[in-house]
Formats: C-alpha cells, structure tokens, sequence
C-alpha cells in the first residue's frame, strides 16, 4: 500500500518551490520569443492597456502547455543536482531507498501535471487562442498605416484600393503610390498616382490623412454628364503636394470571429473530429464533382458533322486509318486552326485542372492540420513525463544544483526535442510525412533517452566519464595506445630473470605455432566465422601470461651499474611490445545466433568480415613483433649470466 513518508514530503516540497519559481522563468521566456513575432504590431498603435493586457493574458494561456515540461525538466535537474551536491542522495541510497522510490512522489506530480497541460490544451487554450487571434485581427485593422504591403494592392481603407511601390519603415514614406477611389460605381472612380506620401490618423481616430506629394488625379465626371450623352468628361489635376481626407474608424473594435472557423489550434477534440468529418465530407464532394466534370469534358463522344462522321466511319473501316495522315491531307488553313484549336484546348484545361488541385491540396493541408493539432494535445502532455525521466537522472548522475549546469543541460535537451518536433510538424503538414510519424518523431527520439539515463542512474553507472566512451570507440575502431615502461626510482623486488627468460621462450613457441596453424595471413573461412564456429581461447591465455612477464621484467633497476646496459636493452624491448586484441580476430559476437544474423544482413556481415580480416593481419604483425622482443629480452638476459639452455634455444629465428 502505498504511504506517504516524510522523505516523501520533503522530495516533494524542494521540487514544487523549484517548479513554481522555473514555471514562470519559462513562461516568461516563452513569451518573450513569441512577443517578438508581432511587436510590429503591437508599436505605435496607440493601444490601451486593458487590451495590451487581454494580449498579453491570451498569449500566456497559449504558451502554458509548452511551458509545463520545460519548467519540470528544470526543477527536476536541480532538484537532484542539489541532493546530489549536498550527498543527501548518497544518504537515500545508503538508507536502502532506491532511486525510484525517491522519484516516486514526483512521478504523481508529473503525472498531476500532464493531465492539467492536456486540460488546458483542449479547454483553456483554444478558447484563448480564438480571442488572442481575434485580438490579432483588431490590432491589425486598427492602423492600416503599419500594415499596407509592399507591390501588392491593399483594401484595408473603405471604398479605397492603395498600391505602394515601396515603403520606409523608418520614416513611414510611401514611395510609388497609386488610389482608386469609388465613391459610387466603378463609373465614378477616380485614380490618384504620386510619386511619395504619408498616412497618419487623426486626433479623434475617425479619419485617415493622405498627404500626396507630386502626383495627378484622374477622376471620372459620369454624375454631372447630361444624359444620353455619348461623352464622358473627365478632370485631370496635377499637384506637387495634396491632403486627402478619407473615412475611418480607428477606434479600437473586436473584428468579425467568423472568419476563424477553420483555426485548428482554436479547437478541442470534440470540435476537431466533428470538424475533420465535415471537412473530409465537404471536400469529398467536391472530389466527386471534379472527377465527375472531367469524366463528362473528356470521356463523353462529341458530336461530328454529318460529312466528318461519314469520311471517318470510312476511314475507320480500313487497316490504314492514322490521325497524322488525316492531318497531313488537310490544307494549311485548316491545320492551323486545328493546332490553335488544340492549344488552347489544352490550356484551358490546364488552367482548370491547377485550379482544382489548389483547391484539392488546400483541403489536404487543412484537414492534416486539424490531425496535427489533435495528435498534439497528447505528445505535449506526454513530453511532460518523458521530460521528468529525463531531468531527474541527469540531476542524481550529474549532481550539481544551482542554475548553471542544469539550465545548460535543460536548454540542450529542448532545443534537440523542438527541432523534432517542429520539424515533424513542418514535414507532417506539407504532407511530405505522415502525421503519426511527424508528431510521434519527438517523443520516439526522446523516450529511449529518458529509459536510458534512468536505467544509468538507478544502477549507479557511469555516464559521463569521456575515458569509457573513448576506449569503446577505440576498440571499435581498432585503435590503441603506445606502451610506456619507464625506469623506476624505487625497486622492491628485482625481477626473476631465469623465469621470465624461460617464460618468454615457450611464449615464442606458442605464437610462432599459431600463428602456422592458423594462418593469420590468409581470409578467414566465412562458414566457420559465422556459422560453425570452433572455440578459439589462445592468444587470450597467451596474453596475460606476456603481461604478467611484462610487469615483472619492468622493476629492473638501472640505476645498479651492475649490467646497466642490458637493463637498458630490457626496458627498451619492454616498449616495443604491442597491446594486443585478444578477441576481435576470432568471430564478432561471442553468441552463435549473432554471428549468423550478422551474416543473413548483408552489409552488416561484410563490414564485420573485412574487420575481422584486419584484426588477424594485425595480430601477425603483433606476433612478430612479440617475438623479437622476446628474442631480445632473451638474448640480454643471457649476457647478464641468468638465461636458461630452454631461453637460449628461444633466441634463434622463427620465421612466423
């Protein structure tokens, strides 16, 4: 049954007061990027403070959800960096407490959490998506001054079309402009061209102030022309600078929320299943109407002039009927009708069939969207609890609190997850990816990360020691280290010369054998690689025994006078000794049922073959080697008077 223990309350207190403080650093944070996004909005609009206020409200219920794992992946590090730091972890483990057991009220408010980010992901922040982007809309319309585009033209302004060339952001020039004004019908436009220009708000926000300078006016006089007249007067006016007084509202209003039905973000589940089925029927529909138009346009017989149909059935009847020799026969008149007639045949239904699929992928597009945001809901809930298992063992392994490693730890771990993440959705919405595949790639990459370093940290391994990760990749890679054996100031006991002699002689008879019976040169046989294996154990007993010879032979004193300079000889051989790999060139896995999987996949087998085969090429050379230091230790052991008969027969060359 499960019982809530001090150690309990105590875990639990440290991480909600480092929660709540991380929650609004992260929020805040959060907030501060997504500001950047619209403070050109925000600027020089004149906006009051209750709706700076609603904007900056909506925005935060908006971010929540993302800050929720950011906050626990934070408060969780530090709060098992300062257990750590403080041995009050050491203390837990001591007690007996597993590191799991540690975790466990912590868990429960992971979890507490999660289900509160997904309340708010599918009640609170939709509702506040919709307003924040209605809010959006007001602000924009609010001054058309800061939101009229550059080449395009801009409707904003009532009864007034407005193309800006270019557009000084600095100064708020207009550069190239061009008015159409309708005051009534299209009959009654007037059209105002000006070299430069401003737009400002009046005082009391009601109107728009064009100041134009160096232009004409071109105004159409259809009103005042008599009627009946087949004249229509026009004015044409030509200015250097003119003030133009347009009609406008500036004063701040909610904008239509109509125009917001197809926002996904702006939907719970409920909403966005009944929606994707509405979608998936609207768009069916007009599926089957696209499909039944070009079934009719294309499929269906035209109807042929009687004459045509006459010559064709004709033509039909014999074996020699071809279209391009009908063609060839017509005159030059009637061919180039008939290409013109087929270009633009084509064309037409080109245009069509581009126009269809704009509508068709726009379909797609918003009905991936409203999958993506579903789907959303709960990896963003989930990443709460995979952030949990992520921070938690990276605290207790790292074991250092404050806000300096962990937040360095905390921000790499959610720059990797962001870019999974938004690249997934980028992919997943473009439909370049599937959408469980885009949304699930985040949590996919992050999930074995987080079983990996609680596994670490509830079993005490090493994670971070760069000297294991080094010598793994070493020998993976066939790498090694030079021996060092170096003169020692202090000898405790003098080595036993006649016995590492006569050890080192049968040394040389075992590599010299071997390497004849295994013939270390040749390929190795890929059947008894893979597949019938037989036990080979040699060069691992032969090792430790040179090794152990080795140690022994490096405790020779030179500082003695006495035979200094065949010591010497002994602690340069000592050196030329290689380190030898004692398994790698026998098979790749120690388990029969590896060996024959690597074999059956193919690229696998061959680059663990070729490996193979350069390991045993290394070890003859290793063997080699090992025997004329052997040699040389010998010989040298001999001149100092203690070699035995077996040692001196070991000096003599064996050809390996």
């Amino acid at each position: 049954m499960f019982r809530i223990k001090k150690l309990d309350i105590f875990i639990a207190r440290q991480f909600l007061l480092l929660l709540v403080a991380t929650f609004f650093v992260c929020l805040f944070v959060l907030m501060m990027q997504f500001l950047w996004r619209y403070v050109d909005t925000l600027i020089g609009k004149g906006l009051s403070m209750e709706v700076l206020g609603k904007f900056f409200w909506y925005m935060s219920l908006i971010l929540m959800p993302q800050a929720f794992p950011l906050s626990i992946l934070l408060a969780s590090l530090i709060t098992f960096g300062n257990l750590g730091e403080s041995s009050e972890l050491t203390a837990i483990k001591a007690a007996g407490i597993s590191l799991m057991k540690a975790f466990r009220p912590l868990i429960v408010i992971t979890v507490g959490i999660m289900m509160l980010s997904f309340y708010f992901q599918n009640v609170v922040a939709p509702n506040a998506d919709n307003s924040f982007t209605q809010l959006l809309l007001s602000m924009k319309q609010k001054s058309p001054e800061m939101e009229i585009p550059e080449g395009i033209f801009y409707d904003g302004i009532p009864q007034t079309s407005l193309y800006v060339q270019k557009k000084d952001m600095r100064t708020g020039m207009l550069y190239g402009m061009m008015i159409y004004r309708l005051s009534g019908s299209y009959e009654d436009a007037a059209i105002i061209l000006a070299d430069s220009g401003m737009i400002q708000s009046t005082a009391e926000k009601k109107h728009l102030v064009l100041t134009l300078y160096n232009g004409e006016w071109f105004e159409n006089m259809r009103s005042q022309d008599v009627a009946g007249s087949a004249a229509v007067p026009y004015r044409r006016e030509t200015f250097v600078n003119k003030k133009i007084v347009l009609d406008f509202d500036a004063d701040f209003s909610l904008a239509d929320a109509s125009a917001l039905a197809n926002n996904a973000r702006g939907k719970g589940l409920d909403r966005l299943r009944h929606d994707v089925d509405s979608l998936h029927h609207e768009f069916d529909s007009i599926g089957h109407q696209y499909y039944a138009d070009v079934k009719r346009t294309y499929f269906h017989s035209v109807p042929i002039q009687k004459r045509d149909s006459v010559r064709a059935v004709k033509m039909a009847g014999t074996k020699a009927f071809n279209i391009d020799s009908v063609f060839s026969r017509l005159p030059a008149e009637d061919k180039q009708r008939a290409m013109a007639k087929a270009v633009q045949a084509t064309q037409s239904g080109l245009s069509d069939l581009e126009f269809k699929s704009l509508v068709t992928s726009d379909a797609d597009r918003l009905i991936r969207i409203h999958y993506i945001e579903a789907i959303n809901k709960f990896t963003l809930s989930l990443s709460c609890l995979i952030f949990f298992f992520i921070g938690a063992p990276l605290g207790a392994i790292i074991r250092k609190g404050g806000l300096g490693i962990p937040v360095i730890v905390s921000v790499l771990v959610f720059i990797v997850y962001y870019i999974f993440d938004n690249t997934g959705y980028r992919m997943s919405r473009n439909g370049m990816w599937a959408i469980w595949f885009g949304k699930g790639i985040s949590t996919a990459v992050l999930a074995p990360l987080a079983v990996f370093f609680t596994y670490k940290a509830n079993n005490d391994s090493v994670v971070f020691n760069i000297d294991l990760y080094r010598n793994f990749f070493m020998k993976l890679l066939g790498l090694r280290l030079k021996r060092h054996v170096f003169a020692k100031e202090v000898i405790i006991y003098d080595p036993n010369y006649a016995e590492d002699a006569r050890k080192l002689a049968v040394i040389t008879d075992e590599v010299t054998h071997y390497a004849h019976e295994h013939k270390l040169v040749s390929p190795p046989n890929v059947v008894k690689v893979f597949f019938k294996y037989e036990p080979d154990h040699e060069i691992e007993r032969i090792v430790p025994e040179l090794e152990e010879v080795i140690d022994d032979l490096s405790n020779v004193n030179v500082n003695k006078r006495l035979h200094n300079k065949e010591k010497k000889r002994i602690l340069t051989a000592l050196n030329h000794y290689p380190v030898v790999s004692v398994k790698a060139h026998t098979r790749p896995f120690e388990r029969r049922w590896l060996n024959v999987l690597a074999a059956v996949i193919v690229p696998v087998g061959i680059c663990l073959y070729v490996r193979m085969w350069m390991f045993r090429l290394r070890l003859y050379r290793d063997l080699k080697t090992i025997k004329q230091s052997n040699g040389e230790i010998i010989s040298a052991i001999r001149s100092m008077g203690y070699a035995e008969t077996q040692a001196d027969e070991a000096v003599h060359d064996y050809n390996i």
